[in-house]
């Protein structure tokens, strides 16, 4: 099912055909809180693709010219308020792929949605994250230190991340393109 689409993307549910696509870039994930979905095999990609293809908040993100897999979204809703993020394949950064499917995104959440806020969490050191919030027109509303733990040290104990939260209203968003 296709949810909205841009310029050069299309954002649809997780079809099986998204296992390899997915398996490249989940296998290796490059910020720690996506550590708990590192998948090392095709055959976990596929039972991963199946999983996320019944899951409404789940998003695959695809080149609208081959359909080819580069990244995902996924969301949280509460009310009228959503949280949001993204994961993409580092093979297609610096191409404006994320800042397109996030702002549709947004714009698909406040205005098919009718989403009255949406915010997001980011690693302190996920600076390319940071950016896109800021592009977005999100502020900065706070910044939790050692808030949540994704992995471990080398000793075995918690390492615990800075997280910041970043926040948008919908009278904000009104008109704001990238």
């Amino acid at each position: 099912m296709e949810f909205y689409s841009t310029e050069r993307l299309i954002v649809r549910s997780f079809e099986e055909s998204d296992a390899a696509g997915l398996l490249a870039y989940f296998s290796e994930p490059r910020v720690n809180c996506f550590a708990d979905e590192k998948i090392t095999t095709f055959d976990e990609a596929i039972k991963t693709v199946k999983e996320k293809s019944h899951d409404d908040s789940q998003l695959a993100v695809c080149l609208r010219e081959n359909d080819l897999i580069i990244g995902n979204l996924f969301t949280m809703q509460e009310e009228d308020t959503y949280s949001v993020g993204w994961n993409f394949n580092g093979n297609f950064e610096g191409k404006g792929y994320a800042s397109e499917a996030a702002a549709g995104l947004l714009d698909y959440l406040f205005s098919k949605k009718n989403a009255r806020r949406i915010y997001c969490y980011v690693e302190d050191y996920n600076i390319r994250s940071k950016r896109l919030c800021e592009r977005l027109g999100m502020r900065k509303e706070g910044l939790f230190l050692e808030y949540i733990s994704f992995v471990n040290n080398d000793d075995g104990t918690p390492k615990y991340e800075n997280t910041m939260q970043f926040a948008i209203l919908k009278h904000e968003w009104s008109g704001n393109k990238l």
